[in-house]
């Protein structure tokens, strides 16, 4: 196979993998067999090897000797840190936001918040998680910080499967969908100060919900 095909392979791999990790299509603790994966995904066991190595890199997946690869457990303590270090870098990136939007991404945030008052109209609260992730990564886009970005997207990738949890507290969803609307005024008002206290109010209120999810109250 030239080069070019295997790296592209091997990209495909990693993010058929990542995608189905994230989405809770392949469960913590759940073994992953080389064979099983490639023939799910139809692509090589080789790329599958590569990409479950890159996968482990980013904190996704753990191996052993003779007892191969599984989708990595992430605690809940852990997951309260990784969202303690989201909320200084997002913080940051928010004002960046503030500062440089442009009116496009301006206009593509406010269709994300309604797409998401849509969804929790319809009581759908997955989708609505779903478009808050897609709201937070044009959110980062429009700061173009790339330090940020980098950071943020490998923290996202650790806490999201905990953060699905926050959207079933009771209330959590409304008030959530008000948040995001007072980020995105400060950021349309170029308010880097109001941006910054919106988010932070934001993710303070996902790790009150987080800790409520887990019995630790709000």
């Amino acid at each position: 196979m030239p080069a070019t095909e295997r790296t592209t392979e091997v990209h495909q791999a990693y993010q058929a993998l990542r995608e189905a990790i994230l989405k809770g299509e392949l469960l913590p603790g759940q073994r992953l067999v080389e064979k099983d994966l490639a023939e799910r995904f139809g692509l090589g066991r080789a790329a599958i090897r590569t990409a479950l190595a890159k996968l482990e890199q980013d904190g996704l997946v753990e191996s052993a000797p003779y007892r191969g690869a599984w989708v990595r457990a992430i605690s809940e303590e852990e997951a309260v840190e990784v969202l303690e270090a989201r909320m200084a870098l997002e913080c940051l990136a928010v004002r960046y936001a503030a500062r440089r939007a442009r009116p496009e991404e301006v206009a593509r945030l406010r269709e994300i918040l309604e797409a998401m008052r849509g969804r929790l109209a319809q009581g759908d609260l997955l989708g609505m998680s779903e478009l808050n992730a897609a709201f937070h990564r044009a959110l980062v886009e429009a700061s173009r910080h790339q330090t940020a970005k980098r950071l943020i997207e490998a923290l996202r990738a650790q806490g999201v499967r905990h953060q699905y949890r926050t959207v079933l507290v009771p209330g959590r969803s409304q008030r959530s969908l008000e948040e995001h609307a007072r980020i995105l005024e400060a950021v349309a008002a170029r308010d880097e100060e109001g941006a910054e206290r919106a988010m932070r109010e934001h993710l303070q209120g996902v790790l009150a919900a987080l800790h409520q999810a887990r019995g630790g109250g709000a």
